[in-house]
């Protein structure tokens, strides 16, 4: 029969005929189409209301209208399937002008109309059919809270940052060449648009995270958690905050320091995946690192809660679109910097590549290192130096925005926090060596 594809359907029968179970499979897919009507239909009904103004489809209704769509796809295949679906359409849109001639609302027939998709995409992948029912029921279910927040929780300048930000990530990515250009091929442009996207949802989420907390709570929790996307997105993004809110300041002070937090942790789970030898072997300084981060965003986390503000729930702008392309500008200019000096000093040595691999990522440095460990090239203990450099060197890209996004009164507390941090990391070091040669001795 043409339109249906046979052999698939009879091959995905097969296949699953072909497991150790004892109910039919096609019995089974066919509970799930019952089970997609009864889930929307359940929701449905309890919203159908009551007398002649009621909605003309509910529980039943849309139990029945599943099965129709399972039932047809198994006896004629999609021309079938979609001659049952036109006239559900009809039988959908007669009933809506019979009785909804007040009421343009059209959810329930849109609904009725998804269900019967649904129950023909079970008898094809259940699993699939079985999560869109939950997530439409789930949005069905949500109606007055959704329409609570549109209408009185979201702003018209938030709503125009949601289109800027889905149009920079849905539309401008994908058509960003993805190509090394640019002096000493260091310019990657579809990485650096990423970086720009990665700024405005993480000043979204630090947004988001006011609005719902108020200052004093909500940054430092979403410096620490935007810390494990990027701890100096984290920190430009933080800066800005500051730079438009004086009141904010310890707050976002807190949630800047804290998102390196992050950074210790993710170089801890790398190395762990990469080479255990070399996690062994810097164990000291990281300890060291992640106590003084913990310490000092602590500090000012505690200040931030001790301020005494209005909590009165901020609107405005969930991000800057000037403050993400600045920060991709630095960041490009330190790509080109970087390159150029490997350009200048060559390969000479682990230490020099990971420094200044560093400037960008530390957590690719210390990958690449702990590599050379994992081959034999390196041994454990020559790793710890190079690592660092790539964490110190990347210390200082996070001084650097700090001071342009927050300006000074931000930097002059962020950048010591930064300080501490690194040399936190190197006083493990030496701590560490000590120890061993103590114990030696």
């Amino acid at each position: 029969m043409s339109g249906f594809d046979v052999d698939s359907f009879l091959r995905y029968r097969n296949h699953c005929a072909g497991r150790a179970s004892i109910i039919d499979p096609i019995i089974l897919n066919l509970a799930v189409a019952l089970g997609i009507g009864l889930l929307i239909g359940t929701e449905r009904e309890r919203r159908k209301g009551v007398g002649p103004s009621r909605s003309p489809a509910g529980i039943r209704t849309f139990a029945v209208a599943s099965i129709v769509g399972a039932i047809s796809f198994i006896v004629g295949g999609v021309m079938l399937f979609a001659i049952a679906t036109a006239g559900v359409v009809l039988l959908v849109t007669a009933a809506y002008w019979r009785v909804h001639e007040d009421d343009p609302g059209l959810t329930t027939e849109f609904a009725l109309i998804a269900t019967v998709l649904l129950g023909g995409l079970s008898m094809q992948k259940p699993e699939l059919a079985g999560g869109i029912a939950v997530v439409m029921a789930i949005l069905l279910t949500a109606k007055s809270w959704l329409h609570r927040f549109v209408r009185t929780w979201l702003t018209e300048d938030e709503l125009e940052d949601a289109l800027v930000f889905a149009a920079a990530s849905l539309v401008v990515l994908p058509l960003v060449p993805d190509r090394a250009m640019g002096p000493y091929g260091a310019l990657n442009p579809h990485a650096i648009w990423v970086i720009v996207v990665l700024v405005m949802a993480i000043s979204a989420a630090g947004y988001l995270a006011v609005r719902l907390l108020g200052s004093r709570f909500g940054l430092p929790i979403a410096g620490l958690a935007s810390g494990f996307i990027s701890s100096t997105a984290t920190i430009g993004a933080m800066g800005a905050r500051a730079a438009k809110s004086r009141e904010a300041l310890p707050a976002a002070v807190a949630g800047a320091v804290l998102s390196t937090i992050a950074t210790i942790v993710q170089m801890t789970l790398v190395l762990a995946a990469t080479s255990m030898a070399t996690l062994q072997s810097l164990a000291a300084p990281l300890l060291c690192a992640g106590l003084a981060a913990i310490g000092y965003g602590s500090a000012f986390t505690i200040l931030a809660l001790r301020q005494q503000v209005d909590e009165v729930p901020q609107q405005g702008r969930a991000f800057s679109i000037s403050t993400a392309l600045m920060f991709a500008s630095i960041l490009a200019c330190i790509l080109v910097a970087s390159a150029a000096l490997q350009d200048m000093f060559g390969e000479q040595g682990t230490f020099v590549a990971a420094a200044l691999a560093g400037f960008v990522d530390t957590h690719s440095a210390a990958i690449s290192i702990a590599t050379l460990v994992s081959s034999g090239k390196i041994t454990p203990d020559d790793a710890i130096l190079p690592i660092l450099a790539g964490l110190s060197t990347n210390t200082i890209s996070k001084m650097i925005f700090a001071a342009i996004s927050g300006g000074s009164a931000f930097a002059i507390r962020v950048i010591p926090g930064l300080i501490v941090v690194a040399l936190a990391a190197w006083a493990g070091t030496h701590l560490s060596v000590s120890l061993l040669e103590f114990f030696r001795f």
